[in-house]
């Protein structure tokens, strides 16, 4: 039906995986739990849905997804952020942990990704100072010239 929100299968099979979640998410989203425990009790057995969802409205229902975007442009806003796409976090992670040093292969397994290419192309982004990094890394290996030695 047009316009229905609909619950599809995962896009591959790789998809449906055990994701791993730094401390500070897990720390969120018991926090979460205990103000959706809250709004179950407010809401009461009659009006409350229980789904399997993590994110629902105050009755229990899944969200719509242009809701939530929504949400996240408004709270980019108050922030005083630029607007950008809640899919664009996606790309921030990816780029943040490989600017970290982490082995692209553990950041290809952490988003899903079947391919490394996909990780590395559409996704890893390099910065200006991960690349005036990485010079002064060869800087440091070649030694800077002494006044000594001969100029070129």
């Amino acid at each position: 039906m047009e316009g229905e929100l609909r619950e599809l299968p995962t896009k591959t099979r790789r998809s449906t995986r055990t994701v791993p979640l730094p401390p500070i998410c897990v720390h969120v989203l018991r926090a979460h739990g205990d103000r959706q425990a809250k709004e179950r009790a407010n809401a009461g057995r009659l009006r409350w849905q229980d789904t399997e969802y993590v994110f629902t409205t105050g009755v229990g229902t899944p969200l719509e997804p242009s809701y939530v975007s929504r949400l996240f442009v408004d709270l980019c806003a108050k922030h005083g952020f630029r607007r950008v796409r809640l899919h664009d976090m996606r790309h921030t992670c990816v780029t943040l942990l490989l600017s970290l040093g982490v082995n692209p292969r553990i950041v290809m397994e952490i988003v899903g990704h079947s391919a490394i290419e996909m990780t590395m192309n559409v996704y890893g982004h390099v910065s200006l100072d991960s690349q005036r990094e990485a010079l002064g890394l060869l800087d440091d290996q070649l030694g800077t010239p002494t006044n000594d030695q001969p100029k070129e």
